[in-house]
């Protein structure tokens, strides 16, 4: 491999990794457009287990939307653990962990999981987005918030 060749592909992973990030955060923040930009346009794959299967990003986007865009939601995404092989120049696939916290605040209910994220990605006019994303709960802990519900 040329150092050219190495050279592009640290970029491109690179580019994967905070094109990952970039949606995590966004979940976080409930930035609705980044996380729309984050996956390609057309026919994409959005199997995430207990919350559906999507085959277009505005239809997965308008459900993130009616059930975290609240500000009773809070959510918290921690991405770790990825493994990212390039297949070509413009395709690569993931795995990636996910240790995931959700609050309602309003409640003080709480939900941790842990999660294992299998992605498919593809460099579209230069910039790399989702094409198919996979989840799989790994494990589940409900809970209620310590301080939320302890008398006043």
């Amino acid at each position: 491999m040329t150092l050219e060749q190495r050279i592009a592909r640290l970029e491109a992973l690179e580019a994967i990794r905070q094109l990952k990030h970039r949606y995590l955060n966004a979940c976080d923040l409930k930035e609705v457009e980044t996380i729309r930009d984050c996956f390609a346009t057309g026919l994409i794959v959005v199997d995430y287990e207990a919350v559906g299967r999507f085959e277009d990003r505005d239809s997965f986007v308008a459900l993130y939307q009616s059930l975290a865009c609240h500000p009773r939601v809070r959510d918290s995404h921690h991405g770790a653990n990825p493994e990212i092989e390039l297949l070509s120049d413009d395709h690569a696939r993931g795995r990636w962990s996910l240790a995931y916290f959700n609050l309602d605040a309003e409640s003080g209910a709480t939900r941790r999981l842990g999660v294992m994220y299998d992605d498919e990605y593809r460099r579209i006019d230069g910039a790399w987005r989702i094409v198919a994303t996979r989840s799989r709960i790994l494990s589940s802990v409900l809970g209620r918030d310590e301080a939320s519900s302890r008398p006043a």
